[in-house]
């Protein structure tokens, strides 16, 4: 059997000598746009096919049915799945997303040029998360190329629709069978390991009451009062999340926001129905359930008493939080060794305020663990604003870490 040393000096060397085509691959893939909305993302999978093929990895192609696409409010989606089988042994998925919020504004360099500047590549999906694609693909080939002898398979899973949610990405390719991992490891961050994340609810709240001529109010039920009432009611509610705390470090308390507000319809016109969007954030330490219920609780509470107003709660999204399941302490901890070793600094588990795709692995009991190519904390490479960038030394650390941790994953913990 190969020595673990002799291993991890054969992932160091062929990582070295390859750093230059693996950025890029990476350049590459941000020159050619995924943004989502449209979500027009098949051409961009199948580029990604090629680019892989070049680089000896076959990805088989998932396309998601048409009628799907549509209700997820896509125009097309291809999964990618490349498995590399060494024996009889776990599976392990790497899961990352090649979609990307549309560029925006405020850009000092070309947003999709795959700009190198100051040791850093720019582009929009640079870090959300096209940079994974590149961590992954270079850390399977560099466990391939190193002659070690494992036991297990390693797939990645490349996906085209966290930014709607990833319920047609991962979540379809779970459920579809296509798929059944033993771990999974998801695009993330290079200096910790993240084992939780917040959920996310998202209700549509219509209070409708009797629009009427403005000269005559009295002839008509105002939808904005009773609206204003439930607004004071879950912002007087919210207060109460001041006293609810994670146990997670990196997660602190659950928020509420009511970012959208639709209603009336002139200026003359007394309001015979308003819309209030919600938004909860779940943290790993509640249940979902318990959480919706208590917000249509209270909503309905508020209006049941007033003549003429009826209430109306529509689940736009429900997102559920990453939790640890048996396995993943196990699977943070060879991660985080890792990490350790090669940046050189003690690098610990804690959990991240977002959502992401991971949350689909954990809900479907796999062990799952945030990490890959990307900075200290998320505002630092402009994560859905402009100038998206990562780090290419952040890159080429994150992919050895995950390089040496799926050789020990594979050799039984050797």
């Amino acid at each position: 059997m190969t020595p673990v040393t002799a291993i991890h000096d054969a992932i160091r060397r062929f990582l070295d000598d390859r750093r230059a085509g693996q950025v890029e691959f990476l350049a590459e893939l941000i020159r050619n746009p995924a943004d989502n909305p449209p979500g027009d993302c098949a051409p961009h999978a199948e580029l990604t096919a090629r680019l892989l093929a070049d680089r000896g990895l076959v990805a088989e192609r998932h396309p998601v049915p048409e009628e799907l696409v549509r209700r997820n409010g896509m125009t097309s989606a291809t999964n990618l799945v490349v498995r590399e089988r060494f024996g009889a042994g776990p599976v392990v998925a790497l899961n990352a997303h090649g979609d990307a919020v549309p560029a925006g504004d405020g850009w000092t360099v070309d947003a999709y040029g795959g700009v190198i500047r100051d040791g850093k590549i720019y582009g929009r999906g640079a870090a959300v998360s096209k940079s994974d694609f590149a961590t992954y693909a270079y850390a399977l080939m560099a466990l391939k190329a190193s002659g070690a002898q494992l036991a297990g398979t390693v797939e990645l899973h490349l996906t085209y629709d966290e930014e709607v949610s990833g319920f047609i990405g991962p979540k379809w390719i779970l459920d579809s069978g296509i798929s059944k991992p033993d771990y999974a490891i998801c695009a993330g961050f290079t200096y910790f390991v993240a084992t939780g994340h917040n959920g996310c609810l998202q209700l549509e709240i219509e209070i409708a009451g009797r629009s009427a001529h403005a000269a005559m109010p009295d002839s008509g039920v105002d939808a904005l009062v009773a609206a204003t009432m439930v607004l004071d009611a879950l912002y007087q509610h919210r207060e109460t999340y001041r006293t609810v705390t994670s146990e997670i470090p990196g997660i602190e308390s659950p928020t509420l926001v009511v970012g959208r507000i639709e209603g009336g319809t002139s200026t003359n016109v007394v309001p015979g129905s308003v819309i209030l969007k919600l938004d909860r954030r779940i943290i790993p330490d509640e249940d979902p359930a318990e959480v919706e219920g208590t917000l249509r609780a209270l909503i309905q509470a508020t209006v049941a008493d007033m003549p003429g107003i009826a209430s109306t709660i529509t689940r736009l999204l429900l997102a559920e939080p990453l939790v640890r399941v048996d396995g993943t302490d196990r699977l943070a901890a060879i991660v985080a060794r890792h990490a350790s070793d090669v940046i050189g600094e003690t690098i610990g588990t804690h959990g991240v305020p977002i959502f992401t795709d991971a949350r689909h692995y954990s809900t479907a009991g796999i062990p799952t663990v945030i990490y890959g190519a990307g900075p200290r904390t998320v505002q630092e490479s402009n994560v859905h604003k402009a100038d998206e960038h990562v780090d290419l030394g952040d890159l080429a650390i994150a992919t050895e870490v995950v390089a040496l941790a799926l050789a020990e994953l594979l050799r039984g913990g050797e």
